[in-house]
C-alpha cells in the first residue's frame, strides 16, 4: 500500500519510550498481560486492536496517566521512579485523552495553555494571542482563542485537545482516538500536523480505529488482541485485511456489515412520522420510519442531525410541526414522557449525557426500568442482577462483571452497555446518535448486529452517523441533512458515498424531483 509521507528518512532510532513487561489490571481484571513495545523516536506508532484490546490503556501507561501493576517503562532509556501525568510532561510526554478532558467554562485559549500558563512575578503574562496564533499555524485549525469551549461542539472540543497536546511541546505526544468527532478535512490537518512533528524528531503514538489513517500516516503499527501484543511491524508491511486478521483473528469478510432485513411493513402506519418539525439549529423537517425500518440521517458535523434528534425526543424545545407515534400525535415532549412512549435515544456523548461514571455497570443498565425490580416499594437485586448478566452477555460486555466499574471499560463496552440501557424497556422507536463514535470493528459489528435485531423486531430505528459508509450500509433509507435542513432522500442500493458527499458539500442538485427514492 502507498503512504504519503513526507521526504525523510527513518533508520532504527533508539527508543522514546519503551514498555517491557508490563501488565495492568482493573479489580483483579488483566487488560494488559506482559506488553512488551518500542515507541522509537521520530516515529508515528499506531495501536490498533478491538475496544478491550488494551490500546488506550497502553497510550494511558506510555503518557502516565495510569501507571502499570508490573514491569517497567523507560523514558528516553532512563527509568523513572515515579510515572503519572505531571512526570511525564516534566519528561517530554503528554498525553491527549479520548475522552475530552475540557474545562467547559474557560475559553479556548485558557484550555489550551492549562497548566502551561506563563508568568512573570507571579502574574499570568497577556501574550496568549500570540502563542495561540503559532498554534493555530502549526496545526491549521481555525478556533476563536476567546470563546468559552461549552459554546463548542463536540468536533471543535477534539480540536482543543489536539492544540493542547501540541502546545505542551512535548517530545513524544500520545493521541488517544483523536480523529473520532473530526471531518475528513479536519483529520488531513491533524495528519499534516503528525508528520510535522515527525520531521522535528518528535515521537507520536496514534491510537486509532480507524485503520486507513493509521496505514497511511504511521511508521510502525502494533496489533493488540486481548490485552496482549499480537505484532509489532513497518506499516509498510501491513494492509487492512492482516490489521483486521491481526485484531480478531478473523477476516475483514467476517465484519462487514450485517444484511439488512426485509422491506419494512408500509401497511402499518409510521411508528415514527414527523411534519414540518423546527427548533434550534433545524428547520421543517418531516421524516418517516415504518415498522422494521432502519433509516439513517447523513450530514456534515454541524449540519442538524443531532439537533433533530433532540427535538423529537423533546430534549430540545420545538418552534413548530408535529410528531406522530404509530399515528397518533405525540405533542408537549420532553424525555421523561419520551421514555414513557416508547422512544429511546442514545445520545452521541456517552461519558456526559450517557452514562453514570460512578454507578457500576449493573445501575447503568437498569436505570431506565428500575420500576421493573421494585415489590413493595422494595428494590429486589436477584431479578435486577439477573437481567443485567442477560444483557452483559447479549452484548457481549467485557470484563462481563455485574458490578463492574463502568469507568474503566473501553469506549466500545462503555458504548454497548449505553444501548443496553436504552433497549432495556423494550422501545418502539430507537434514535441511535453516532453509535460507533469511538468504537473498533469488533464492537461496532456487535453494534450493527444489534441495529438489525431490533428492525426485525419490528422498531423503527433512526442512526444519526457522520460515517457516510456506516449510515448507507444499515439503512434500507437514509435523509440527508445539511444546514438544519432536510436536503434530500437517497436508497443505499441506488446509490454510492461519493454522490452524497456530493450532494451534502452542495456539488449536486439535491431538489426534491432528484430524490432516490425509486
Amino acid at each position: 500500500m502507498a503512504h504519503d509521507r513526507d521526504k525523510v528518512t527513518h533508520g532504527p532510532g533508539a527508543p522514546a519510550v519503551r514498555l517491557v513487561g508490563i501488565r495492568k489490571s482493573f479489580g483483579g481484571v488483566d487488560v494488559l498481560k506482559n506488553v512488551d513495545v518500542d515507541f522509537r523516536q521520530g516515529d508515528i506508532h499506531g495501536i490498533v486492536g478491538e475496544n478491550g484490546a488494551g490500546k488506550s490503556t497502553v497510550g494511558k501507561i506510555a503518557g502516565g496517566y495510569y501507571s502499570a501493576s508490573d514491569g517497567y517503562l523507560e523514558v528516553f532509556g532512563e527509568r523513572p521512579a515515579a510515572w503519572d501525568p505531571v512526570a511525564a510532561l516534566s519528561r517530554g510526554v503528554a498525553i491527549m485523552h479520548q475522552e475530552l478532558q475540557i474545562v467547559p467554562h474557560l475559553t479556548v485559549a485558557q484550555n489550551v495553555f492549562l497548566g502551561i500558563e506563563q508568568t512573570f512575578g507571579g502574574l499570568l503574562r497577556r501574550n496568549e494571542a500570540a502563542r495561540f496564533a503559532a498554534i493555530v499555524q502549526s496545526c491549521g485549525f481555525d478556533l476563536d482563542p476567546d470563546v468559552p469551549a461549552h459554546r463548542l461542539s463536540v468536533a471543535d472540543q477534539q480540536k482543543i485537545e489536539i492544540m493542547r497536546a501540541v502546545a505542551r511541546e512535548a517530545r513524544v505526544v500520545v493521541m488517544d482516538e483523536p480523529t473520532a468527532s473530526l471531518t475528513a478535512n479536519e483529520i488531513a490537518r491533524l495528519h499534516v500536523t503528525m508528520r510535522r512533528l515527525r520531521v522535528m524528531g518528535r515521537t507520536v503514538i496514534y491510537v486509532s480505529h480507524f485503520l486507513e489513517d493509521i496505514l497511511e500516516t504511521c511508521d510502525r503499527i502494533t496489533i493488540m488482541r486481548d490485552g496482549a501484543v499480537v505484532r509489532t511491524s513497518d506499516a509498510r508491511d501491513e494492509t487492512k485485511a492482516t490489521l483486521v486478521s491481526g485484531m480478531l483473528g478473523r477476516s475483514a469478510a467476517e465484519v462487514a456489515y450485517p444484511p439488512r432485513p426485509e422491506t419494512a411493513d408500509r401497511a402499518a402506519p409510521p411508528l415514527l412520522k414527523v411534519v414540518g418539525l423546527s427548533a434550534p439549529g433545524i428547520r421543517d423537517i418531516s421524516l418517516q420510519i415504518f415498522p422494521g425500518e432502519i433509516v439513517g440521517l447523513a450530514g456534515l458535523v454541524g449540519s442538524g442531525r443531532t439537533e433533530i434528534a433532540r427535538a423529537i425526543f423533546g430534549a430540545d424545545r420545538a418552534t413548530g410541526g408535529q410528531v406522530f407515534l404509530a399515528g397518533r400525535p405525540y405533542d408537549a415532549r420532553s424525555p421523561e414522557r419520551s421514555v414513557l412512549r416508547g422512544i429511546a435515544m442514545v445520545p452521541e456523548d456517552r461519558r456526559k449525557q450517557g452514562l453514570t461514571m460512578t454507578q457500576p455497570v449493573r445501575r447503568n443498565l437498569t436505570l431506565l426500568g428500575l420500576s421493573r425490580f421494585v415489590r413493595l416499594g422494595l428494590l429486589k437485586r436477584a431479578p435486577e442482577v439477573a437481567e443485567t448478566r442477560r444483557l452483559i452477555g447479549h452484548f457481549g460486555i467485557h470484563p462481563a462483571q455485574v458490578d463492574g466499574d463502568i469507568s474503566t471499560y473501553s469506549g466500545g463496552n462503555q458504548q454497548k452497555a449505553l444501548i443496553g440501557k436504552w433497549i432495556l424497556n423494550d422501545p418502539d422507536v430507537v434514535i441511535l446518535d453516532e453509535p460507533t463514535r469511538g468504537v473498533d470493528l469488533g464492537a461496532r459489528r456487535r453494534i450493527h448486529d444489534v441495529v438489525t435485531e431490533l428492525a426485525r423486531a419490528g422498531k423503527a430505528v433512526l442512526v444519526i452517523s457522520s460515517d457516510i459508509d456506516e449510515v448507507l450500509g444499515l439503512s434500507h433509507r437514509a435523509y440527508l441533512v445539511r444546514r438544519g435542513r432536510i436536503a434530500g432522500e437517497v436508497r443505499p442500493d441506488h446509490t454510492d458515498k461519493d454522490r452524497v458527499l456530493r450532494r451534502l458539500f452542495q456539488t449536486e442538485d439535491t431538489s426534491d424531483a432528484e430524490r432516490e427514492t425509486a
